[in-house]
């Protein structure tokens, strides 16, 4: 049976800590993350992204249209095997004290900027064994082309506007160049050909004339992901409104889903297993997150979680309206055979 040569863990991996308002080390990652998302699960508080490519100094926050803001007393450091969190002064977002938090962290690498395209990166993390990847570019206002260097097509590509206010704009595969969706906002996906000008290729990225996407003079960031077998998934069911909903097979035992329906006015549905260990995370737990809302962490509709995907159990028309479109990206914990040979199960 073939396998992927590498833990999941080894790339992307989730932690749970309780705030301490001090200085505050988070270790047991696995590795020195690149791109670190935190959320307060108690708390109504920001989503508070960070990455090694625009600094730890730097956050920006999927729930808003806020330019990035700078912070020194948030997350102070990547470490070998976590990050250091500082203070959190009053803003309460990672680390205020007696509050719990969730951080997703992913690992890019490579720092050496590809060739080719018509707009050179000004900073890029990427690593084409994972396929992720993080791009800091200026933006032109005219479509033009970016290398990225994951040697595949990226399958999800989310962008945002980093010197001023602006959505956040994701291209997904399941929709295509002439479609985008908003990471911030609850709104269905509209056509445009604006934002993204072309397909992706194996080796670049399209932007057209947006300001969201490629701004004249504007500072721009965007985090690319492509499916790995064994490791991440990205793609679209239809809903179908009954509690025997749709099964996504991903070829792994998701640790993160996060999912869209892009058909209705609908949130950003974050489903993670570090803070609900069962099997089916049933409607009384709370577990689930909103990326386009602050909301502390809520009760959450039925979902099954498989060795090799996830299915519906709920006619809820945020995660499984009839004849919607929903799309999704996902992430493993455990494959169905990893490096150590170890078939992953359903819990």
């Amino acid at each position: 049976m073939a396998y992927i040569s590498f833990q999941p863990s080894d790339f992307f991996n989730s932690k749970l800590w309780t705030g301490t308002g001090a200085t505050h080390a988070i270790t047991g990652v696995g590795f020195q993350p690149d791109f670190t998302w935190i959320k307060n699960t108690d708390g109504t508080k920001d989503h508070t992204l960070t990455d090694a490519v625009r600094g730890v100094d730097s956050q920006i926050n999927t729930n808003n249209t806020s330019a990035a803001s700078t912070n020194a007393d948030q997350l102070t450091a990547f470490d070998s095997d976590g990050f250091t969190l500082g203070s959190d002064g009053s803003e309460g977002t990672v680390n205020n004290s007696g509050d719990d938090f969730v951080g997703w962290n992913w690992k890019a690498g490579t720092t050496a900027v590809p060739s080719g395209g018509s707009i050179t990166p000004s900073a890029v993390s990427f690593n084409t064994t994972n396929g992720f990847g993080i791009y800091a570019f200026t933006g032109t206002g005219s479509a033009a082309t970016i290398a990225h260097g994951l040697g595949v097509k990226p399958d999800m590509i989310i962008f945002k506007r980093l010197n001023a206010t602006g959505e956040w704009s994701v291209y997904h595969r399941s929709l295509g160049y002439n479609n985008v969706v908003s990471l911030n906002t609850t709104a269905a996906s509209w056509s445009s050909t604006a934002y993204f000008n072309a397909e992706p290729t194996a080796s670049l990225f399209s932007v057209g004339t947006e300001a969201n996407t490629n701004g004249s003079g504007d500072s721009l960031l965007a985090y690319a992901f492509t499916s790995i077998k064994g490791f991440s998934s990205f793609g679209s069911y239809t809903g179908n409104a009954d509690n025997d909903g749709p099964f996504c097979y991903t070829g792994f035992k998701p640790a993160y889903v996060m999912i869209k329906n892009t058909s209705a006015t609908q949130s950003w549905q974050i489903y993670t297993w570090d803070m609900q260990p069962f099997n089916e995370t049933c409607t009384t737990d709370a577990g689930r997150l909103k990326a386009d809302a602050s909301d502390a962490a809520s009760t959450k509709n039925a979902m099954d979680i498989l060795s090799n995907g996830f299915k519906m159990r709920t006619n809820a028309s945020d995660i499984n309206g009839s004849g919607n479109t929903v799309i999704y990206m996902a992430f493993a914990e455990c494959p169905l055979v990893a490096s150590n040979e170890i078939p992953g199960v359903a819990r």
